[in-house]
């Protein structure tokens, strides 16, 4: 069986945001301790393109995002091959994997 991620790019004026999300926890709130993922209420924000993370070849780089928004194991394992999350941000709810990246640009330069 196929497992299919979603991957969306938002455009924001601050910079772009990319959100990704394993197919199957689309439809969950993810809770263990105080971390609270809930995908349910806002699936719209990860429900992009649904892909297969084995074929698909995203085309965006660091430097044209703001912040990543990953949950999920395929997604998260996609993330990190493309380079855009690296391994020691990840962090887990319930033994699901997430990461939540943020860059900070320095608006002098």
């Amino acid at each position: 069986m196929i497992k299919m991620i979603y991957i969306k790019i938002h455009q924001a004026d601050e910079g772009n945001i990319i959100a990704a999300c394993d197919e199957s926890l689309i439809e969950q709130i993810l809770e263990e301790g105080e971390i609270y993922i809930d995908i349910k209420e806002y699936p719209e924000f990860y429900k992009g393109d649904l892909v297969d993370p084995e074929k698909y070849d995203l085309d965006v780089s660091l430097k044209e995002l703001n912040s990543a928004n990953i949950v999920g194991k395929e997604s998260v394992d996609y993330m990190v091959r493309k380079g855009l999350i690296d391994e020691e941000n990840i962090k887990y709810v319930n033994g699901i994997p997430y990461a939540h990246s943020y860059v900070i640009k320095d608006e002098k330069k």
